[in-house]
């Protein structure tokens, strides 16, 4: 149901037949095509967690490339942070080795990550990407100068449903799935997914992946 109210909401958008008529339909129309994208995300994040709490969610391993996958990350999110005013830097070692992962699944924390530290930025901030590798494996560090959140909300944010305060889903949208799907994703490779913030002062996150995970250029690494 909701690929049609998208796919059709899209037709009449774009007027792919012809003129609607008063502006206020293609205004209309755009709000229903949005309203069911933001639905179908949410929909989806039930899913997988759903999923992942039953032990259902399988990971699809396979050898990737990160520098590929965290650039088109971070330009996916970067029309919206210009939209909203935030600058947006990304910092990469000249090589990074690849990678015993699921694509999909690394590709969603750290769009999850990115969507967040955009999202809870004010106009005039910055969301940053960078990496960090060493014999303890790799860190994925997105850090951003947006609203932070309070100590004593810390581990609240980290449940499903979880906000940082009661108005915080009002004033930015969400259901606070994103942080708990990002951070049960990261651990079913192994890894931990850690938030240091301070209200007022911006927001890091830290995905760290095992040594395990990093492959030498010809060969896997075996993966317990």
């Amino acid at each position: 149901p909701l690929n049609a109210i998208i796919g059709f909401a899209e037709i009449l958008r774009d007027q792919m037949f012809g003129p609607l008529g008063s502006e206020r339909y293609v205004d209309y129309s755009r709000h229903i095509h949005a309203s069911g994208t933001h639905l179908l995300d949410l929909i989806n994040d039930v899913l997988d967690l759903s999923k992942i709490e039953a032990g259902r969610f399988e990971l699809d391993e396979a050898r990737i490339e990160l520098a590929p996958l965290l650039h088109d990350c971070f330009d996916m999110v970067q029309a919206r942070a210009r939209a909203g005013g935030v600058a947006m830097a990304l910092e990469l070692p000249p090589i990074l080795p690849p990678l015993w992962a699921d694509d999909r699944a690394l590709k969603q924390v750290v769009l999850n990550l990115l969507s967040n530290g955009v999202k809870f930025t004010p106009p005039g901030g910055q969301v940053g990407l960078s990496v960090a590798c060493d014999r303890e494996g790799i860190d994925i560090v997105v850090r951003d100068s947006g609203i932070g959140i309070a100590a004593d909300a810390l581990a609240r944010v980290m449940h499903p449903f979880g906000q940082a305060d009661a108005s915080i889903s009002r004033r930015f949208g969400g259901t606070g799935l994103g942080l708990p799907i990002s951070k049960h994703l990261v651990e079913l490779h192994g890894g931990a997914l850690v938030v240091e913030s301070e209200l007022g002062a911006g927001t890091i996150v830290t995905v760290h992946l095992p040594a395990n995970r990093v492959l030498s250029p010809v060969r896997r690494l075996e993966v317990t």
